[in-house]
């Protein structure tokens, strides 16, 4: 399959329901870490897809397994829709994370939909798909799993950071990397930019005009969760549960929820990296980048120095190391660190469908 370079695309919904992120990458054969996104778009969610993806988390099994379905035909077509508009390139694999819908690794639970055999059938593409189950079923958290990326393409950072629907972050030290789930992000930031009529505060105009409330900071701080070492994971249910009830119990603008909730962000990302010094870097890249606010607030925050990279790179990171990790996988290479997910073992993650 492989001779000078393998083309790869790379697929991500995240779970701020921005789109489906889809990635052509070039790896170099001899070195994976070697590598050029040949073309990449982002696929907007109409507003029907948006609340079948956000209200899944409710459906039945067989309404669940029936939206797995049409996930899987809507990754497909768009998959064909991109390869024919860029020109038809040559495509060696598809690696699919889908859309996750649950996650609760302490109950054994983790779903990502967009089913892997409807995507296959659509594209008649070799594929990789259902990254986190192997993990929990070795007890791990299933997350996060773009670490390995982290470790070996972004190999110069001492920190990556990315700033999704979910802040997670990787951390290198003494050739080892661990890796977690701070806390939500956009998932928050756009569910009470909703609350002003915007899918989101863009450049973070919102947040800038708002105001800091510092009981509902202090009680966001200390919850549960952020008291727990790693590894660890966030999904939706955090959020659900715990967040916007939490939040919602004072009567204050959005402005302010919005202001309050980045102060909470940046709090917990520096308490994350508390050992941060100035001769090192964190590289900061997702949506949340955007966000000015954020950024202001990171770069006034840490010691070390704050990298924004190029759009290219904020915008793709996650579907680029998606493929990567289809590739490890393809090839039976580890894909998935206990050191940052917990499980038994290292190992290789993902089901495969192959094309003849």
């Amino acid at each position: 399959m492989c001779s000078k370079s393998i083309n790869v695309i790379g697929i991500m919904s995240g779970t701020s329901l921005d789109g489906l992120d889809i990635c052509l990458v070039s790896f170099n054969c001899d070195d994976y870490s070697d590598f050029n996104i040949i073309n990449s778009k982002t696929y907007n969610y109409s507003s029907d897809w948006t609340d079948k993806l956000s209200n899944a988390i409710n459906l039945g099994l067989n309404e669940l397994n029936k939206l797995d379905n049409e996930f899987g035909k809507l990754i497909g077509d768009n998959i064909n829709k991109f390869i024919l508009k860029i020109g038809n390139p040559k495509v060696d694999l598809v690696s699919s994370h889908g859309h996750t819908v649950f996650h609760d690794p302490k109950k054994g639970i983790t779903k990502q939909i967009g089913k892997g055999s409807v995507i296959f059938d659509r594209t008649k593409i070799s594929l990789i798909c259902d990254f986190r189950t192997q993990d929990v079923e070795l007890g791990g958290q299933g997350a996060p799993l773009v670490p390995i990326g982290d470790l070996n393409i972004f190999k110069n950072y001492k920190y990556c950071l990315n700033l999704g629907g979910f802040g997670n972050i990787s951390i290198k030290k003494n050739k080892l990397i661990k890796a977690f789930d701070i806390c939500p992000v956009n998932t928050v930031l756009n569910y009470y930019s909703k609350k002003l009529g915007y899918h989101y505060d863009k450049n973070g105009k919102f947040s800038e005009k708002g105001n800091v409330n510092y009981k509902l900071f202090n009680k966001l701080n200390s919850l549960e969760y952020y008291k727990t070492k790693g590894p660890k994971s966030l999904g939706i249910e955090f959020v659900n549960e715990k967040i916007i009830p939490l939040i919602d119990s004072f009567s204050i603008n959005n402005n302010d929820i919005l202001k309050t909730f980045i102060e909470h962000i940046a709090e917990q990302i520096n308490i994350s990296i508390i050992e941060n010094k100035e001769n090192e870097s964190i590289l900061i890249t997702g949506g949340g980048t955007y966000n000015q606010t954020i950024i202001k607030k990171l770069k006034n925050k840490l010691k070390c120095n704050v990298i924004i990279p190029e759009k290219k790179i904020i915008d793709n990171k996650e579907a680029l190391i998606f493929a990567y990790m289809g590739l490890l996988r393809f090839n039976n290479k580890i894909n998935c660190l206990k050191s940052v997910t917990g499980a038994s073992k290292d190992h290789s993650s993902g089901k495969l469908f192959k094309s003849l």
